[in-house]
């Protein structure tokens, strides 16, 4: 029995990977309870296997003490030292307990025990595994498939590939090859659970790192994927390297990259576009093939209305609107298309008005056109006009009135005896002499419509 034992520690790790130590650990656990079972005791039992020989055997251990109390569990003293008189109270004793008669009912259960461990630690093993495999590609065979779902073997285990994970209007023949995105592994009661999906973003990245190299070492970067499965996707990309050009890259000579992906996609329409840092650009880059006029971003929003020619509006919107769809996903921006001309009535609405220029936004550009002017006139000047202001101030009102009726004063072209006369005609109490009037009039700074 030993040989056949070795064996078959051997024989588990290599068609399984299961390790002889998980193995015997399972083994002296089952013999434990076994144990247990026909003998009624264990909890002072303890199982040693050789591994040289491929023998169990079970020992009780047992306390020295001076008075025994309980014989499955205590020895005296003077028995210890029959055994050897170095043992003192207190010390432990293994007693080899193997029974004669350990017969079919202990190996039944031991056998039981075993299989128990040896599938935990198999669905263990195929758990860690694929765990590693989680956000990657793999490749399997379609199995069978029921109203739901398709079930795909990976080699060690069968995936699910979800309705959610189909593309829409795929079908599969039993053994077929199919290249599956492992979306998410969950270690369940029942065992390793793998779910896969064919219609995740993801899925176009790995395979365009198969067959495009330059992505795959990290030249060019894939920035961003928006795509409806098993219809149309957008993927935009950028390089690292000034003298690669990253749409080019993708595409391949004759176009034999992408259309490798679209092959394995069954026929997917695919939008290589360049990613641009700047938004207005990228946006422009991700409405191909439409012609972009302009991009305005609504202020403190992830939103634009975009521009488009007159006759390119149906193409920039796309069937069922999927290009602008699309587009919103590539870029993370709200999209709203307008043609030239509804743009330039859309312009003359409140509504334009109030989206791209609101009333406190304009109030704090007046506040600050205003401040910045201050800053810009000499402090000297700003008393000088204060001065004259209150000058001015001290006049009736129809003086007043009566000086900026008169053009040649307010125009600076003034003469000093026309001057004159406009003050003699004011009320002989006014304080304004006629250098006074004349300096006031005569700077630029200075307001005339006053009330």
């Amino acid at each position: 029995m030993s040989k056949e034992l070795l064996n078959a520690l051997d024989i588990l790790q290599e068609e399984k990977g299961i390790s002889p130590e998980v193995v015997v650990d399972a083994l002296e656990t089952a013999l434990i309870t076994a144990y247990k079972r026909n003998y009624q005791q264990a909890q002072n039992v303890e199982v040693v296997f050789d591994e040289k020989k491929g023998n169990f055997k079970i020992f009780a251990i047992k306390e020295v003490v001076d008075m025994v109390l309980d014989s499955q569990l205590e020895v005296s003293l003077e028995d210890a030292h029959k055994i050897n008189p170095a043992y003192e109270i207190g010390d432990t004793i293994k007693f080899e307990v193997t029974p004669s008669d350990f017969g079919r009912i202990a190996a039944q259960t031991a056998k039981q025990v075993v299989m128990q461990r040896v599938r935990e630690a198999e669905r263990s093993i195929i758990y860690e595994e694929f765990i590693d495999y989680e956000d990657d590609l793999l490749s399997g065979v379609v199995e069978r498939q029921d109203r739901r779902y398709v079930y795909v073997n990976l080699g060690k285990i069968e995936a699910v590939l979800t309705p959610e994970g189909q593309i829409p209007g795929e079908t599969f023949q039993a053994h077929d090859r199919i290249q599956v995105y492992i979306e998410r592994v969950e270690n369940t009661t029942k065992g390793p659970q793998i779910y896969v999906s064919r219609s995740h973003p993801n899925l176009l990245k790995r395979l365009f790192e198969q067959e495009v190299p330059e992505i795959y070492d990290g030249t060019v970067e894939i920035k961003s994927i928006a795509r409806e499965a098993g219809d149309r996707s957008k993927v935009a990309v950028y390089s690292n390297d000034p003298n690669i050009d990253p749409v080019g890259t993708c595409v391949g000579p004759r176009g034999q990259r992408v259309q490798a992906v679209v092959n394995e996609l069954k026929n997917e329409n695919m939008d290589i576009i360049e990613w641009n840092e700047d938004p207005a650009v990228f946006i422009s880059n991700a409405l191909n093939p439409a012609e972009v006029l302009d991009v305005h971003f609504v202020p403190n929003e992830k939103s634009c209305i975009v521009v488009v020619p007159d006759n390119h509006l149906s193409l920039a919107i796309g069937k069922r609107g999927q290009n602008a769809r699309l587009a919103a996903k590539l870029t993370n921006h709200k999209i709203d298309i307008k043609s030239e001309s509804d743009f330039a009535e859309y312009q003359l609405t409140d509504e334009y008005q109030d989206l791209f220029f609101p009333a406190e936004d304009l109030k704090e550009e007046s506040a600050e056109d205003a401040a910045n002017v201050a800053e810009d006139v000499p402090e000297e000047s700003l008393v000088d006009v204060a001065d004259e202001v209150e000058a001015i101030e001290d006049a009736s009102e129809n003086e007043v009135e009566a000086m900026l009726d008169n053009e040649d004063v307010s125009e600076g072209n003034y003469d000093p005896e026309d001057v004159e006369d406009v003050i003699d005609e004011f009320d002989n109490d006014s304080e304004q002499s006629y250098d006074d009037l004349v300096a006031a009039y005569d700077n630029p700074d200075l307001d005339k419509d006053i009330d």
